[in-house]
This record gives structure tokens, sequence and C-alpha cells, in this order.
């Protein structure tokens, strides 16, 4: 994923060199100003995550004494910040949700030299630190084919819009992801799993296929989960046929359902993206 940082920044692939200088800033950055934990996330917990990072980025102008400075230099040295400190406000948002609403149990652990931005995210996100190399390699490849998000996405667009006024650059991130928090945009993998709750729950054989069409029918007529009617997660509107990352990752998740135990879940989920266009179809 950095190597593809550096590609989107720099419009070239780096060389060995240029990706540890690249890895070694993403390092020094990651640590969070002080007291930043405690008076930005802590005093105000929230149980969603986009609204945390949103609020994080915005509050991080606050400490940079040149926030107002967009000048290509400066902005290239706040994305690289962000980068780095994005994932640590992710997965300490995550851990003060678990706390404060789940009554679970809250774990910040610093960030690690020498490891990956995927690697320091399954790290922090766990009481022990432990993680497989199968997991750290698949949470890596998301992050590299979701940083393909260029063009006309929402989100993308919000944030060209914003910079195009000459405002900030905190401005214009917290601005997108503001956007992609939307459950027509980024925010539809809450919803995915929140309809695939429903799901499990509701579909008593998961391998009956019109049981699961039923199921997919009485949501789209509002009979069930969020009463939106809508079939979330069914493909993506610039692409005809299919979502290529949805290939790669499917390939992948599907090794590591088998890994850990879970393939009786993926195959469930499977199901919904081969049955839904049918029925999505057939209401039209």
């Amino acid at each position: 994923y950095e190597e593809v940082v550096w590609l989107l920044l720099c419009g070239n692939l780096p060389t060995r060199s240029q990706i540890d200088m690249l890895r070694g800033l993403l390092q020094e950055y990651q640590q969070l100003p002080a007291y930043f934990l405690e008076d930005v996330l802590m005093r105000n917990p929230t149980d969603n995550i986009m609204n945390a990072l949103q609020r994080g980025v915005i509050s991080l102008y606050s400490y940079d004494e040149k926030a107002d400075d967009i000048s290509i230099a400066n902005v290239l040295r706040q994305s690289i910040e962000l980068m780095a400190r994005l994932p640590i406000i992710m997965t300490s948002a995550y851990q003060i949700k678990n706390r404060h609403f789940k009554g679970g149990s809250m774990f910040f652990h610093q960030p690690m030299k020498n490891r990956s931005i995927a690697e320091n995210i399954l790290a922090t996100l766990r009481p022990d630190m432990k993680y497989t190399d199968e997991e750290a390699k698949l949470l890596d490849l998301c992050l590299v084919l979701h940083a393909e998000h260029g063009g006309g996405n929402n989100s993308t667009f919000v944030c060209r819009s914003l910079t195009s006024s000459g405002t900030d650059t905190y401005s214009a991130i917290s601005g997108a992801i503001g956007s992609l928090k939307g459950p027509r945009h980024g925010g539809a993998n809450i919803k995915v799993a929140e309809m695939m709750h429903y799901m499990r729950n509701e579909v008593k054989d998961w391998k009956d296929d019109d049981e699961i069409v039923n199921f997919l029918t009485r949501i789209v007529r509002k009979e069930t989960g969020d009463r939106s009617g809508l079939i979330y997660g069914m493909g993506h509107t610039i692409y005809t046929k299919s979502d290529p990352r949805a290939v790669i990752l499917k390939e992948n998740a599907r090794k590591l359902a088998i890994a850990k135990g879970l393939l009786d879940e993926f195959e469930l989920t499977e199901a919904v993206e081969r049955l839904a266009p049918s029925v999505l179809c057939g209401a039209k």
C-alpha cells in the first residue's frame, strides 16, 4: 500500500530508497499530538468510526502551525501526516467505542516501528497485538484496491470541490470523509454488515436459495432489514458488469474464510451476490 501512496502522490512507482524514505516519514508522523486522544476522542465518544475520523481530521487543524498554507510542499506534508495518523485515530476510536458503547475493554497500543500500515492497524486493534501474515496481506490488498478511488466518485468530488475554493487541507479531507460516511457511498459497508446480520438471524438454511430469495424479496418490499427497500452492496455505478476489485478481494477473502472456519458465512454472502440481481429485476 505504501508503494501505491507514492504512486498517487508522485505519479510513478518508487525506487527502494524512495519507499524507505516514505515509510520512515509515515512512521515518524504516526504519533498523535499530546492529549489529542483524551481531548478529541475520549471526551465525546461516538459509535460511528467515520464520525470520529472526520472530527479527528478537522481537530488536527488546530495543531498545525501552517494549517492554511496550501502550497504544494505543505499540502504534501499534511497529506503524509494524515495518512500516518488516520489509522491510529480509527483504531483508537474503535477501542473507545468498544468500551463506551459495548462495555468492553480499551487497549491503546503504540504503533510499532518497521511495520506496514496494514500490520499496525491489525496490531493496534487487538488486545494481544497478534495477527497472521495472511490477514496483513489481505488488509494491505484492500488498502491498495480502495486507493484507486479517483475521478468522479462522491467523496473525491467533494474533496476537489472544497479544494477549488482554496480552503485548507483539513477542511477538504473532513468534508470528503463526511461524504464517504453516507450509506450510499462508503457507509454502505456498514449497511451490508447490518443486512447480513438480519439475514443470518432470519434465514434458517443458508444453503437454500429459495429461502435466501424470499428474504431478499422481503427486503425490496421494505418488510425486513432497515425497511429502506435497498439490497446493499450490489454493484458500483461506474461498472457495467462487475467491480474488478471485488473479483480480487473475493479470491483472497475465500482463502481467509476457510482458514478462519467462516466458509459458510462467506458462501452466504456469495449467494446474495448471485441471487440479488434476479430479485431486483423482478421488482422493477
